[in-house]
Order: C-alpha cells, then structure tokens, then sequence
C-alpha cells in the first residue's frame, strides 16, 4: 500500500491564481506566522510551478526562501501537499528521495478553486509542523471563498 494519496484521485487543474489572490493566501500565511512569533517566507505559484508572489519575514533564515518555493512547487505539480511526501519518508519510502522536484517538507498545499487546483502555497522558516500551520492559513482563505 503506498503512503502518497492517489494523484488520480485528486482535483484537476483550473486557471492559475491571480496576483490579488496570491497577496490574500500570502498574508494570510504570514499573519499565522506573526501570530505565533514565527518568522516564515512565504511563496504562491500557479498550476505550472512559476512564482506568482513571495515575502519574506525580516530576520527570516535568507534559505527558507528557496524552500518555500520548492515546498509549493512540489504541492502544485505533485497535486498534494509536500508532507504527504515527508510521511511517505517517515513511513521508510526512500524512493521519494529519487523523485525530480520533490521536497519531503511539510508546508506545501495545493490551492484549490471551484474543485480545481489553482496554485500553491508554500512556507518555509520555522518546523515543517509551524510551516504547515501557516501554510494551510494561507489556504484557508480560498476555502472561505
């Protein structure tokens, strides 16, 4: 039995995220940061991967910011959020390792729209738990819609 959900079972792609949108998720996931005393990068990317929108917290690690945007990459183009990955290596699934663009991180959820995947939000600066926390603030707001 594998430790990743199906991808086939998962929702297709819809139009990519607009940059209004992008700055709603992103402040959303940086406001949970602040609300905890975390300093977090937080980055969004359409359905193809590419950057739409990126802050970074001062005093956040300058590496969190290439993180953050690998985190949502992974989310979007593997259309599941990155710690399915990072379970798949706590469950002994090394093969993970050996897949192009994975980051096996938790932070990374897809955005989702109508059914319909839009983008990702990616966060990265404190645990991969906080960064997760803050991630699905970020996604949340979507939800809310």
């Amino acid at each position: 039995m594998s430790n990743t959900p199906n991808p086939q079972a998962s929702p297709g792609y819809g139009a990519s995220i607009d940059l209004e949108t992008a700055r709603k998720v992103a402040a959303a996931a940086a406001a949970e940061g602040r609300k905890n005393g975390w300093t977090v990068a937080v980055a969004i990317v359409d359905t193809a991967g590419d950057l739409v929108y990126f802050e970074r917290m001062n005093d956040t690690q300058v590496a969190s910011s290439q993180v953050a945007q690998d985190k949502a990459r992974t989310a979007v183009r593997f259309k599941r959020p990155s710690k399915a990955f990072e379970d798949a290596l706590v469950g002994g699934r090394l093969a993970v390792l050996g897949l192009p663009g994975v980051t096996p991180l938790e932070g990374g959820i897809p955005l989702i729209v109508d059914g319909k995947i839009v983008g990702a939000v990616g966060v990265s600066g404190v645990t991969s738990q906080q960064d997760g926390v803050c991630a699905q603030a970020g996604a949340d707001v979507l939800a809310r819609r």
